[in-house]
């Protein structure tokens, strides 16, 4: 949803609310599961930085991504602040952008935990519901390879859903390759 002013606090608990029990947007639930897969129909993003080596570097990165810290960007804000990242979890992504604000809705949908072919990783991702501008599933992930290095990977697929949102689709696609910066930063 597009606004004009600064939604108060009172109205954005209660549009969450109301997304709670509401169908996600699309129907490939679980898509971004493959990196960096196809999704017909969807505009396929795929970012990858490298963090750093080690635990440590992947202790703090997997706590930084369960507190959405990829979306501390100063233009965007993850609500309600403090929100756990864990399956049935119902956000609003509030975004500044110039002369107006979205508010869009997500849940997230899966998890990813665990450890194939010597590669651990830790994450989830999230669907878009019926009032944001876009049908999209991100997947947010950190990887400790065996080698030692870790990874940030984040993949997503995503069409318009509002009609204003596709003028603004290809400046939506770029803040997915901004997050993956900002995480690193």
């Amino acid at each position: 949803m597009f606004l004009i002013g600064e939604p108060s606090a009172a109205s954005i608990s209660l549009l969450i609310d109301e997304q709670r029990g509401a169908p996600l947007s699309y129907a490939e639930v679980g898509a971004s599961r493959d990196t960096p897969g196809k999704v017909s129909g969807y505009a396929v993003d795929h970012n990858r930085v490298r963090l750093g080596d080690g635990e440590v570097v992947f202790v703090r990165a997997s706590a930084a991504l369960y507190a959405w810290k990829m979306f501390d960007l100063g233009w965007v804000r993850i609500l309600p602040h403090g929100a756990p990242a864990g399956v049935g979890t119902t956000v609003a992504v509030l975004a500044q952008h110039i002369g107006f604000r979205s508010l869009n809705f997500s849940r997230v949908v899966y998890e990813v935990s665990g450890e194939e072919g010597g590669v651990r990783r830790l994450g989830f991702a999230y669907g878009t519901l019926p009032e944001h501008a876009e049908s999209r599933e991100e997947r947010f992930v950190v990887e400790w390879h065996p080698d030692g290095s870790v990874f940030y990977d984040l993949c997503a697929f995503s069409r318009p859903n509002h009609p204003l949102s596709r003028l603004g689709y290809p400046s939506a696609r770029g803040s997915l390759a901004a997050m993956a910066r900002a995480v690193k930063g």
